[in-house]
């Protein structure tokens, strides 16, 4: 689910606030709109952000946050990005070529 580089990255944001603005989580996570609101929509169906519509002054706003079970994914996910990583340096060690003798 949390695949795709945009969904990773609207994730990846949300988990260091508490909610944000739409159009911010655009800007600084360098998506367009479109994209945004493509992994929103996946996201938000899945139940890992939800999703605030209002106004701020008379403009219409809308406001992400992530859920409990979006932010548990989002560990998880990062939990086995950790250990692909810790088994890429252990194949590394154990295929190291004997040093060579002197």
């Amino acid at each position: 689910m949390l695949g795709s580089l945009p969904r990773l990255k609207l994730v990846a944001f949300l988990e260091g606030c508490k909610q944000a603005e739409f159009g911010t989580v655009a800007d600084l996570c360098d998506l367009n709109k479109s994209t945004l609101s493509k992994a929103m929509t996946v996201l938000e169906d899945a139940g890992y952000v939800a999703v605030r519509k209002g106004y701020l002054g008379r403009r219409p706003k809308t406001w992400l946050a992530l859920t409990d079970h979006g932010r548990l994914a989002y560990r998880e996910h990062q939990a086995a990005l950790a250990a692909l990583t810790r088994m890429a340096q252990q194949t590394a060690a154990s295929n190291r070529p004997p040093p060579a003798e002197t």
